[in-house]
């Protein structure tokens, strides 16, 4: 079964998707659209920007959210998937790919969701830290033993964990992940603790706009990262979206019960290929996987 998936916060890169907008009228059409929607020329940023301009989160998820969602309209009838999904932010880029959002919903929702995390990052310093070479297992149970607020946020891979919480809680735990054995635990330089109980009040912010917002059928089943699980019933992807910024990307799960389901052939659709390799650790084999190629 082919299965296409979607990159989150991370993947940007200056130049992402100029490509597209010089050589597919259909994409300079959306990408200018983009612009109109969210009020400021995006593109420019994307495009011959700084790296410091696009970093910011407010930029980087509605760029990734373009760059991925129209480069699979660019694909044309090679964008056939019989399952998709997407890390973190690619969540809502496979669902407006798979057509349960429209093109103009998904920005919204993706730029609404970047100012409330945006909003919370600044309310509260906070941060994250990359965690390789312990079991899932033993990360949970010395984060259980912390007293201050620190999380699993992304289960990337085995062996590869993304904590989440406070700068006194992340500290505290990337001492004792050490201490455990890891082989590296690695403060990340982003603006926040996203998906830990410090984005509430950005969930409480777009569970209004998600509530408001239709959502269709997709053309396939979506596996959503709050429970790993295929889904094509929008109440319940609505459900899922709302939760999603407060609990953790399982990711590894999500895979793993694609390839449970018959998945067998992955492309990765939007700027990077971390997916890709994530997928291969993941599957524990070689898998056939590709970048979303346009017609």
């Amino acid at each position: 079964m082919k299965a296409f998936v979607f990159p989150g916060q991370g993947a940007q890169f200056i130049g992402m998707g100029k490509d597209l907008y010089d050589n597919h009228p259909m994409a300079k059409e959306m990408f200018e659209t983009a612009n109109e929607i969210l009020g400021y020329r995006i593109t420019d940023i994307m495009f011959s920007g700084t790296d410091e301009e696009l970093r910011q989160t407010k930029v980087t998820q509605p760029a990734i959210f373009l760059h991925s969602v129209i480069l699979a309209k660019c694909m044309g009838d090679k964008f056939a998937p019989e399952m998709t999904a997407g890390h973190s932010l690619g969540e809502f880029s496979a669902l407006t790919a798979a057509g349960a959002l429209s093109f103009e919903d998904g920005l919204k929702l993706v730029y609404q969701r970047a100012m409330a995390m945006q909003k919370a990052c600044e309310a509260q310093p906070s941060t994250m830290a990359a965690i390789l070479g312990l079991e899932d297992e033993k990360v949970e149970e010395i984060l259980n033993g912390i007293d201050d607020v620190v999380v699993a946020a992304n289960y990337n891979s085995p062996g590869q964990l993304v904590i989440s919480g406070s700068v006194p809680g992340i500290e505290k735990a990337c001492e004792l992940m050490k201490e455990a054995g890891a082989k590296r635990a690695l403060p990340l330089k982003v603006g926040g603790a996203f998906h830990s109980p410090l984005m509430e009040p950005a969930r409480v912010e777009l569970a209004a706009a998600i509530e408001a917002t239709e959502i269709k059928t997709p053309m396939c089943t979506v596996y959503q990262n709050v429970n790993a699980q295929p889904n094509t019933d929008p109440a319940k992807i609505k459900e899922n979206l709302i939760a999603q910024l407060t609990s953790p990307v399982r990711w590894t799960q999500t895979v793993q019960n694609m390839l449970k389901d018959g998945g067998s052939e992955f492309t990765e659709v939007g700027p990077g290929n971390v997916l890709q390799g994530l997928v291969k650790k993941i599957g524990g084999r070689e898998i056939p996987t590709a970048q979303g190629e346009v017609e």
